[in-house]
């Protein structure tokens, strides 16, 4: 073991930590005394400076180490040594690039690189893997989905995930603590530029028209980035989760069309749209049960719908040099790091 690591105490470490969650995940640790390793190879789904960006904050602070690593080339025995709990965030996303030759880059990135990361997790001696799933893996539902419904994913994406959760199974049967988590369409500030949200706001202060893939009846389980950040945190030391799927979303359904509207009401703007086909894989509901989550650390997401896509809105203006409105969700907590 590294001997500052040895006498700083136990670390975390965040793989995707320079990505839309895992930046979120890492700056919570942080504010909370914790010792974080952040990995990200900074791959181009986005802009790198955008990611590094998101690491601004962090790169700041003395407990805070950022390593570029790849997951599926680096040495994650060493990388791994001494750490408490690793929060797995990294991955490619993205349901309508996994389709094609794009899967190639989802089987190596999602399948392969978790693979390795829970092999080296075990053999290192980790306490608990926290691990991002997703709900593509329900595929097509017709109301909310406790984690026990049937598995059916309708894209290659989905069906990576769903590998990942089958891996962790296997790892788990061998003792490793490896608990995974379906997120639900996670939204709010530093959300990626593919996604819904980020590209209504854009469209909405001037940008290129959203790509309204459908008649917008589709709906979804929008669930703000904080709230997410939260039950991750506290389920990092919940007693008597291991081998648990949880899931990890709203337990509300909004259209997308109503989105829209929101998005106009809110950047006082009307969002021009582009209409499109429906593209495969894209399901009519995602619908998230979260009463086992509920269960086991009394998590409920807190932040309405308005309020988060306000705080997204701002975050957006502010990045491109528009006048910020205030937000109505409270900064999260900050402060000096234990020693």
């Amino acid at each position: 073991m590294d001997e500052t690591r040895r006498q700083a105490g136990p670390v975390h470490l965040v793989t995707g930590c320079a990505g839309f969650i895992g930046s979120k995940l890492v700056d919570r640790l942080l504010a909370l005394g914790h010792r974080v390793v952040g990995v990200d190879c900074l791959t181009p789904t986005y802009e790198p400076e955008v990611k590094l960006g998101n690491l601004e904050r962090a790169l700041a602070q003395p407990g805070f180490g950022f390593r570029p690593d790849d997951l599926v080339m680096a040495d994650l025995e060493s990388l791994l040594d001494g750490v408490d709990v690793v929060f797995h965030l990294a991955g490619q996303p993205g349901v309508q690039t996994s389709w094609g030759a794009g899967f190639a880059d989802h089987l190596e990135r999602n399948v392969m690189a978790t693979q390795r990361l829970l092999e080296a997790s075990l053999s290192t001696g980790v306490k608990r893997v926290l691990m991002a799933s997703s709900s593509s893996v329900y595929g097509a539902v017709k109301g909310a989905t406790p984690e026990e419904a049937p598995v059916r994913p309708l894209s290659p994406y989905g069906l990576t995930k769903l590998s990942t959760e089958h891996l962790a199974a296997l790892y788990g049967a061998r003792g490793l603590d490896v608990v995974p988590l379906r997120f639900f369409t996670v939204y709010g500030p530093r959300q990626r530029p593919d996604m819904a949200f980020h590209r209504m706001i854009k469209a909405a202060l001037g940008g290129p028209a959203f790509p309204l893939r459908g008649d917008g009846s589709q709906r979804r389980s929008f669930t703000f980035v904080d709230d997410v950040v939260d039950a991750v945190v506290r389920l990092a030391d919940a007693p008597g989760i291991a081998g648990c799927v949880l899931n990890v979303g709203s337990s509300t359904t909004t259209a997308l069309v109503e989105v829209l509207d929101l998005v106009e009401h809110l950047v006082g703007c009307p969002v021009p749209l582009d209409y499109q086909g429906r593209p495969p894989g894209d399901p009519d509901l995602t619908h998230a049960s979260v009463e086992r989550l509920r269960e086991v650390i009394g998590w409920v997401p807190t932040t309405s719908l308005e309020d988060g896509l306000a705080a997204q809105v701002d975050y957006q203006r502010a990045q491109n040099g528009w006048e910020v409105r205030t937000s109505r969700i409270p900064s999260v907590v900050s402060g000096s790091l234990s020693s």
